[in-house]
């Protein structure tokens, strides 16, 4: 089986369901049986992109390739046991709702849960993907870090709508509802170390830019004319921060409104 390139990766999830879809098993399962297709080409691919770099790259290069791709495979780990949990905490959710009917007839009863678990579900694959070429594109110097931080936050909120949809309909003192909020507290933590990973390596970039570069012999004028400058620039940084601020929630409320004209139909 050919292993997917980055931009490939995307089609795992999608690929694996529409190939499948001949089953007799539940639609669910095999979004699920998907999702961990994804999360497992994500976790091989990000090995790869290690064993490369550690190959050919040195210093600095490598320090941030460990850094960034070594707190990527944790998180990886991390969501692959959450979405192992969440399928036995789903599972059992299924037998006991049945009610001597079949698994099919139970999600045609509970449509709308369905449709959410579903869509939460091919959330957390994409995700798994989408951080894979994010990780790549860092570790090459043609990504950015923050889309890294973005990344991964989309991640930690697409499982967290898994949680939210598996707990619905399960037992308080259900045993596997227990281990799903372990695993998604171990994504939450996974998560928060890419993000400090991010930024300790964003600093060590920019540090190492630096070297070389003594302010001390600049003259006066030319500590001024740069001083402008860098002040100009935290303008404008600070004028498209608002701006992208702005853009976000409007597109987010025309997203909510969208939704709910949709959900009341």
């Amino acid at each position: 089986h050919r292993r997917p390139r980055n931009g490939d990766l995307h089609e795992v999830f999608d690929d694996y369901a529409e190939n499948n879809l001949h089953r007799t098993s539940p639609k669910d399962i095999l979004y699920r049986m998907a999702t961990a297709a994804a999360v497992n080409e994500a976790a091989a691919r990000i090995q790869e992109i290690q064993n490369s770099n550690r190959q050919h790259s040195s210093g600095i290069e490598l320090e941030v390739g460990e850094r960034i791709l070594g707190s990527c495979t944790d998180l990886m780990a991390a969501v692959r046991e959450l979405v192992i949990s969440s399928a036995q905490l789903q599972k059992e959710i299924v037998t006991t709702g049945q009610v001597g009917g079949t698994a099919t007839e139970f999600y045609k009863r509970h449509s709308r849960w369905t449709e959410g678990l579903l869509s939460a579900a091919k959330a957390v694959g994409w995700g798994a993907s989408t951080l894979v070429t994010t990780a790549d594109e860092v570790v090459s110097g043609s990504g950015k870090f923050e889309q890294l931080e973005v990344t991964s936050h989309e991640i930690a909120a697409s499982t967290a709508q898994l949680v939210a949809a598996s707990r619905v309909k399960a037992n308080k003192d259900s045993s596997n509802l227990g281990k799903v909020m372990g695993a998604s507290k171990s994504v939450a933590n996974a998560t928060a170390s890419v993000v400090a990973a991010s930024k300790q390596c964003m600093e060590l970039t920019e540090e190492s830019k630096l070297v070389g570069v003594d302010y001390s012999q600049l003259s006066a004028v030319q500590v001024k004319r740069l001083d402008m400058e860098m002040q100009v620039k935290i303008k404008e940084l600070e004028n498209d921060l608002t701006k992208e601020r702005q853009r976000l929630s409007k597109m987010r409320k025309m997203h909510y409104h969208f939704d709910e004209n949709s959900n009341g139909r």
